[in-house]
């Protein structure tokens, strides 16, 4: 496959048409994100940077995107490249594209987390760490603490204990 057409781009914003490319897909090619919906998608993008498409022409074929606090630490989330188009390189491109970007590329350690994909991920530099990985899943049984960012909303004093 000729794959010397394709481009990769920064993106910060996304049409309501990027949108529903990004979730289609999500459907085809990723099978731990099949569900989302094109407004968690809106949401999740609007809260990562840096992000990065690849395209051929006007269709999306690949999308990775970034957390990162731009020193010590930075996640990588959603890497996928359509399944017509893997095994070519582009997904380690893509990889790689998000992590020399400027808010990536000094950072101190960059994690991600992949169920079948470590080879993939080991073969970019990516190495297994066991030891850090932890996971809080929020339920209705772990009493929250309400949001800081309206504080109008948030009570004056909060009692914890």
């Amino acid at each position: 496959m000729d794959c010397s057409a394709i481009q990769f781009k920064y993106a910060n914003q996304f049409s309501a048409e990027d949108l529903d490319q990004l979730v289609r897909l999500f459907q085809a090619a990723a099978f731990w994100a099949k569900d989302r919906t094109r407004e968690d998608m809106e949401t999740a993008i609007a809260h990562s940077y840096p992000v990065v498409t690849a395209w051929d022409g006007a269709t999306l074929i690949g999308f990775a995107r970034a957390t990162s606090d731009g020193v010590f630490r930075a996640t990588i989330w959603d890497v996928v490249i359509s399944p017509d188009y893997q095994g070519g390189g582009l997904g380690r491109r893509l990889v790689e594209t998000l992590v020399a970007h400027p808010r990536m590329s000094r950072v101190e350690r960059v994690y991600l987390m992949t169920t079948h994909q470590q080879g993939f991920y080991k073969r970019i530099g990516f190495e297994e760490n066991a030891s850090t990985t932890m996971v809080l899943y929020n339920s209705a049984e772990i009493e929250m603490l309400p949001s800081l960012n309206h504080p109008a909303e948030a009570p004056a004093e909060i009692t914890v204990g």
